[in-house]
């Protein structure tokens, strides 16, 4: 059934107790997946989610002439050997942020890119500026003509490319061109992000020279051509983190498995600092609350090392539980806290100032209410408040929630929330203008 059509409805009040999960991370996967473009021979990826994002994104591989597909629970098979199209257009392509890729990893492999405008998650203007100058230093050329972007050159070639400003999009499509191009890229003020590591370490097991990804500066000396293997995605930072702010939300008691501590290490301080208690482990984190109450605290979205803008709405919800007031600013997207008039009307009290502040009045109790996922995280969010909330909640718009989040209801289910899908029949009038 379209997830258009559907509704979760949440009985909140639960506190969530056992153990989690994590899935791939979507990010990273998306990325890993179109870099396969630039391969020789069969991709075998392991650990990647089964949510739309990758599915649309395979739809898309596969109008190129390519082979792919999943061929195991988390394991997708890529084979872009015989290639044949250096055009990405459609519907899926204007869909998701992720299609943008599809710009460096064209150009690389065939010297050309047609490739629609990207879509994604509606919450501020994301430019391809970054990108299109980056390939212009590599020696390409390139136009935007009814909404398809047209990047070509005769020959590649290495060059330093300056970031004007931190973005994980462009240092990745920049690299992406940059792996079979003549000579040394040099990439500065690179972004730092766990999935734009996962991109080079995936390149270099695939016979590309790619040095000082995770640094401010990334090198990539050029190399004839990538042949094909294996290789694992890194767990999803931001699904792991969603987990974590709903246990503290709820005031639980929560083992997240399968992740990378040190990815999580901005948000596990924010949540020491509001007096969730955090036990770090290899491969795992407990998050728990043992307190009658939590403590305000500012919040400050940064690219990474700094707390995730992805994190951002479900940190949001959790401020709505801390006693005294708190803040939240964004500062990686504009209109990002759009989605705040439906945490109010669960009975919030956050009021938003010069488009990037929201100012939360903690302990204002929330109560279940119709609302809407806004974007991805939002939708996150909208679920932790429902968790949280007294009463039932019901959400639509999970079209959004699909995107990233493998298992969701599953997972939680697992936890102890009291969750299920259903049919939406009908709509409510208030929500029909939100949509």
């Amino acid at each position: 059934m379209n997830t258009n059509d559907e509704k979760m409805v949440i009985l909140g009040g639960v506190p969530l107790h056992g153990e989690v999960k994590i899935s791939g991370a979507k990010n990273s996967a998306v990325a890993v997946l179109v870099a396969s473009i630039l391969v020789k021979g069969k991709c075998v990826i392991e650990n990647v989610p089964r949510v739309s994002d990758i599915y649309d994104l395979i739809g898309i591989i596969k109008s190129l002439g390519c082979e792919a597909g999943f061929v195991g629970d988390d394991v997708v098979e890529v084979d872009c050997t015989n290639i044949k199209t250096h055009v990405a257009t459609g519907a899926a392509v204007r869909k998701i942020r992720a299609s943008s890729y599809f710009m460096g990893a064209l150009l690389g492999r065939l010297g050309r890119a047609s490739v629609d405008l990207p879509g994604g998650c509606d919450f501020g203007v994301r430019p391809i500026d970054l990108h299109l100058k980056g390939f212009k230093a590599l020696g390409a050329e390139s136009d935007i003509e009814y909404g398809v972007v047209n990047i070509r050159a005769d020959r590649l070639t290495g060059d330093t490319v300056y970031m004007d400003v931190v973005s994980v999009g462009a240092t990745i499509d920049v690299m992406l061109a940059a792996v079979l191009a003549d000579g040394m890229t040099v990439i500065d003020s690179a972004a730092k992000e766990p999935h734009v590591v996962d991109v080079a370490n995936f390149l270099n097991s695939m016979g590309a020279n790619i040095r000082g990804a995770g640094t401010d500066v990334i090198k990539i000396r050029g190399v004839k051509e990538l042949h094909g293997g294996m290789f694992s995605v890194i767990p999803d930072q931001i699904e792991a983190g969603t987990f974590m702010i709903a246990a503290a939300a709820t005031g639980g008691d929560v083992v997240v498995n399968n992740i990378i501590p040190k990815h999580m290490e901005s948000l596990s301080a924010k949540l020491e600092e509001m007096g969730v208690g955090i036990d770090e482990y290899d491969e795992a984190i407990r998050v728990y609350v043992d307190k009658p109450e939590l403590r305000r605290c500012n919040v400050k979205t940064q690219p990474y090392p700094g707390f995730p803008t992805d994190l951002q709405p479900q940190m949001l919800v959790l401020l709505t539980k801390a006693k005294g007031n708190s803040t939240m600013t964004e500062n990686v997207w504009e209109n990002r806290l759009q989605y705040v008039g439906e945490l109010n009307r669960m009975g919030a009290s956050i009021t938003v100032e010069g488009g990037d502040m929201a100012i939360v009045e903690g302990g204002t109790p929330l109560t279940g209410a119709p609302v809407c996922a806004k974007d991805l995280r939002a939708g996150a969010a909208m679920v932790i408040a429902a968790l949280m909330a007294r009463g039932v909640t019901e959400i639509y718009n999970l079209k959004y929630i699909d995107r990233g989040y493998e298992d969701f209801e599953k997972k939680l289910k697992s936890l102890g929330a009291q969750i299920t899908r259903r049919c939406v029949n009908p709509m409510p009038e208030v929500l029909k203008a939100a949509k």
